[in-house]
C-alpha cells in the first residue's frame, strides 16, 4: 500500500489517479498509523514552503516522516515535498525543513539569465546524473512537467537528475530510501507513470 501524506497541501487527487494507474494500492491519509503501515509513502506539495512546513509541524507529521524513513521504508517527495526534504528553505524567509536530504531551497532566479520567465513552467528533459531506480525506464531526452520558482541547491551530493533552464537545475535528489523529484511525476505522460511505476517496486536501496 502506498500512503500518500495528506497535510492540507498538494493535489493529491491526479496523484493518486496515477498511482492507481501503475497497479498500485494508493491511500491519501493524515492518519499516522495508516502512514506507518505503508510499503511505500509520498509526501507531496504545492505553494509556499514556510506554510507547508508549518502544517507538517501541527499535525505532527513532520516527526512521522522522519520517524519512516529512519525505518527505511521507501519515501518520494513531489514538487514541493521534494524541497521539504531538505535542510532549509529562503523562500519569504528562512524556514527549517526534514533535513532528510543535504541541501537548501533557494530562488532560482539567482542562476538563471534574468530574461526567463518565473515561475518555470513547462516540459524540460531530465539529465539523469547517476543511476537510480526510479529512473530505470527513463531514456535519453525524455521529458518532464515543472512548475517551481525555487530549487534544491547545495545538494550536489544527492542529486541524481537536473534539467536545463538556462542553467542545470536540481530535477531530483536521493539518500538512501528517501527520494524526491522537483517535476510532477503525475502530470508527466507516460514518463513520470514510468516513474511512479519504478518507485512502487523500489525496495529503498540506492543504486
Amino acid at each position: 500500500m502506498i500512503a500518500i501524506i495528506d497535510y492540507g497541501v498538494g493535489n493529491l487527487f491526479s496523484l493518486s489517479h496515477s498511482l492507481t494507474a501503475v497497479g498500485a494500492e494508493a491511500v491519501v491519509t493524515g492518519d499516522a498509523e495508516v502512514i506507518r503501515r505503508a510499503d511505500h509513502v509520498v509526501l507531496p506539495g504545492v505553494g509556499a514552503f514556510g506554510d507547508a512546513a508549518a502544517k507538517l509541524r501541527e499535525t505532527k507529521l513532520d516527526a512521522l516522516a522522519r520517524d519512516i524513513a529512519a525505518r527505511g521504508t521507501p519515501m518520494m517527495g513531489i514538487c514541493l515535498g521534494m524541497q521539504l526534504l531538505l535542510e532549509k528553505s529562503f523562500e519569504f524567509g528562512e524556514h527549517a525543513g526534514l533535513g532528510l536530504i543535504p541541501g537548501e531551497v533557494r530562488p532560482i532566479a539567482e542562476v538563471i539569465p534574468p530574461d526567463l520567465k518565473i515561475p518555470h513552467i513547462g516540459w524540460n528533459a531530465l539529465d539523469v546524473a547517476r543511476p537510480h531506480p526510479i529512473f530505470q525506464s527513463v531514456q535519453p531526452g525524455d521529458c518532464v512537467y515543472f512548475v517551481h520558482s525555487y530549487y534544491g541547491a547545495k545538494c550536489e551530493g544527492s542529486v541524481i537528475a537536473t534539467a536545463e533552464y538556462g542553467a542545470p537545475l536540481t530535477a531530483a535528489v536521493a539518500r538512501g530510501n528517501v527520494c524526491g523529484c522537483q517535476f510532477h511525476p503525475e502530470k508527466s505522460g507516460d514518463v513520470g507513470l514510468g516513474i511512479l511505476r519504478a518507485f512502487v517496486d523500489w525496495n529503498g536501496e540506492d543504486a
